[in-house]
């Protein structure tokens, strides 16, 4: 029976760690209840991958359980990239809903705007945000291809490996960016450095003829 070394199961837990952090990322799962007070804003942003589908759903929850929502409660949402593209505007609901493929990288931002009231009021918002492959609809995925459920959870395994494995390049090509820009930092760097040090010795250099002139004028030397 062969007795793994200690080295070697810290290797293999660091990479089921390694693994379930990739998962976790390529989910891009976020669901989040927050309070806004009228006439104010409240903004979430998020990473996302260009060509990730991501969707969100959003509704204020009624105080009033069993009563109608009142009108106060209700919402101005815009969601929009970091370049300012708007994907969703919804004014003046209770609730709403968005989907949507990204077309660029970076970061998307939602943004929830309260109307001002008097009296003030405060709403209680609950927003659930997913990007990858949570975004996607198994349910209806199952329905179309008319697949058993062994078949469909193989295809959101496989899925899953994808963003991972896409998640896994992504993460290789910022690396390597970082390191490009490292060494151009560097570079920059050793150039000013020789820079300052010249400066350095041209001032000291003229201070030198400076002090001799003065002193040959003066007699001194």
């Amino acid at each position: 029976m062969a007795i793994m070394s200690r080295p070697k199961i810290n290797n293999l837990r660091f990479l089921v760690f390694v693994v379930f952090l990739l998962f976790i990322l390529a989910i891009g799962v976020e669901s989040v209840g927050f309070e806004l007070q009228s006439g104010h804003t409240k903004c979430i942003s998020e990473e996302i991958k260009a060509k990730s589908m991501t969707v969100g759903k959003y509704h204020i929850v009624n105080p009033f359980e069993g009563n109608p929502l009142p009108d106060s409660h209700k919402v101005t949402v815009r969601v929009s990239s970091n370049t300012g593209t708007s994907y969703h505007t919804a004014e003046d609901v209770p609730d709403g809903h968005f989907a949507f493929q990204a077309v660029e990288e970076g970061d998307y931002i939602v943004c929830f705007f309260a109307a001002d009231h008097r009296p003030p009021v405060t709403l209680t918002v609950d927003f659930e945000w997913k990007s990858g492959v949570a975004a996607k609809d198994w349910s209806n995925v199952a329905k179309k291809g008319s697949v058993e459920l062994m078949e469909v959870e193989l295809k959101k395994m496989f899925d899953t490996v994808q963003s991972i494995h896409d998640e896994m390049f992504y993460l290789r090509s910022r690396e390597e960016e970082m390191q490009d820009l490292n060494k151009a930092t560097n570079s920059k760097m050793f150039w000013l450095s020789m820079l300052s040090l010249f400066v350095c010795i041209s001032v000291a250099g003229l201070q030198l003829w400076h002090l001799k002139s003065f002193f040959e004028k003066k007699k001194l030397i």
